[in-house]
Formats: structure tokens, C-alpha cells, sequence
């Protein structure tokens, strides 16, 4: 399994702008830049999300604000469940 290749946000917009501006197809473009197909037809399917052309997919921000909640319940169960055994500790103390 090879290493996961990271874009830059100015590199996902330019291959957007082929497809939304210059009318390439998904297909060419993803040749071109020696891409999947996939990739390439996920970044144009985010670019309208954020945009707000599809409701049906959550925006870039969404995802963010999603994936800090998910940390933050993370978090707060760790506590919870330190605090409950905490609690039968110290019940345990005092009897």
C-alpha cells in the first residue's frame, strides 16, 4: 500500500475550475493529472456543496465543525467515565 498523497486547496480549485470553467470532463481532467477519477469527481462535488449548490452533501466548514464535535464528545466521555470511577472509588473510601 503506497503513501496517501496529499493536495494543496490552490491545486483542488485549479482542477475544479477545468471541469466548472473550462468545461473539461472529470474523466480528462483526472488523466491529465494523473488522478483518479474519483478524486477529482469528489473535489467538484465539494466545491458545489460549499458553493451551495448541493444541499444533499454538508459544506467544508460542516465537515469541519463535525469532526470537532466528534472530538469534543471524545473527550467528554473520557471524563465522564473517569469521574464515574472516581465516584465508586471514593464511595468505596468512605464506607
Amino acid at each position: 500500500m503506497g503513501t496517501r498523497r496529499t493536495f494543496s486547496k490552490e491545486f483542488r480549485a485549479e482542477a475544479v475550475a477545468l471541469h466548472e470553467q473550462q468545461g473539461l470532463s472529470i474523466t480528462r481532467i483526472a488523466k491529465d493529472l494523473g488522478l483518479g477519477w474519483s478524486t477529482v469527481d469528489k473535489w467538484v462535488k465539494q466545491s458545489a456543496a460549499d458553493r451551495g449548490d448541493r444541499p444533499d452533501i454538508l459544506t467544508s466548514s460542516e465537515k469541519e465543525e463535525l469532526r470537532e464535535l466528534r472530538k469534543k464528545v471524545r473527550v467528554l466521555t473520557m471524563e465522564r467515565e473517569i469521574l464515574k470511577k472516581a465516584t465508586a472509588f471514593f464511595a468505596k473510601q468512605n464506607d
